[in-house]
């Protein structure tokens, strides 16, 4: 089952990885020593160095230097207040990184840092924006997101959640969805449609399309995090785990800005 998210789709297919196998090709030997198990009992875990294979370890340290990055660069953004300039250079730039990375059939590393340190001048502009207007809102949405994050990891760690194809299904469906509303607000926002904000500028129904918005990017990170699970389960290689990482990250911040967009049109409408 492929993960709607392409990029961890391309990474985690279970037919790109062969499934760890302890005992294919092996002969079983019974005549073992008690000293050669201690020995073995003794030997300290593989890691991913040893076995040349992603772990959750490696996706959780990935995850931090991407996010070390993204933070650095939006504070330094934020900070010295860039203007509408360097916003737009954030976005096209971690928009052409993001395809190159998603699409690409090798782990680059250093163009996936590079899209951090795109996003982060993009986000850090962009929040101290949405800061001035509605002062205190991205603390909340920071929190907001936090929030989620590990309320979905919890949900999916219980057991309270589980993916299905079925599931897949219809979260490819409301992605779709939610795009063709996205163009469809962008096309109203430019005919001045909705006090600039297109659909989401309109009483009730802009509230409900945040909300969903908010709703199907937590739900995406239920999709992510059970293809990490998956890759790891079949052995995909530790270089992986950068892809993972970034795989994270692009719905963490896709996330982060539903959460910010929702937060402005509640402080809006009081």
């Amino acid at each position: 089952m492929r993960s709607s998210n392409p990029v961890l789709g391309r990474a985690f297919s279970q037919r790109g990885f062969a499934s760890m196998n302890p005992n294919a090709g092996t002969t079983i030997q019974h005549d073992v020593s008690p000293a050669t198990l201690e020995d073995l009992y003794n030997a300290p875990a593989a890691s991913s160095l040893r076995t040349g294979r992603m772990t959750i370890d490696d996706v959780v340290t990935r995850t931090g230097i991407l996010f070390g990055v993204l933070v650095v660069t939006g504070a330094i953004a934020w900070t010295l207040n860039f203007g509408m300039g360097v916003l737009m250079i954030g976005l096209l730039g971690g928009f052409a990184l993001a395809m190159i990375n998603s699409f690409s059939k090798k782990v680059k590393p250093a163009l996936i840092i590079a899209y951090a340190a795109f996003e982060g001048l993009a986000l850090g502009t962009l929040s101290h924006v949405y800061n001035t207007i509605y002062p205190g809102i991205v603390s909340q949405a920071v929190i907001g997101t936090l929030a989620a994050f590990a309320g979905v990891l919890f949900a999916y760690r219980s057991g309270r959640i589980r993916v299905t194809p079925k599931f897949t299904r219809v979260m490819m469906g409301a992605m779709i969805g939610y795009l063709v509303l996205g163009l469809v607000s962008m096309i109203a926002a430019m005919a001045h449609v909705g006090n600039g904000m297109g659909l989401y500028g309109v009483s009730g129904l802009g509230l409900l399309l945040a909300v969903g918005g908010v709703a199907l990017a937590s739900f995406f990170l239920i999709l992510d995090f059970d293809q990490i699970e998956q890759g790891i389960k079949n052995g995909a290689p530790e270089q992986e785990s950068w892809r993972a990482a970034f795989g994270l990250m692009v719905t963490l911040v896709w996330l982060y800005m539903e959460i910010l967009r929702l937060l402005s049109i509640l402080r809006n409408n009081n």
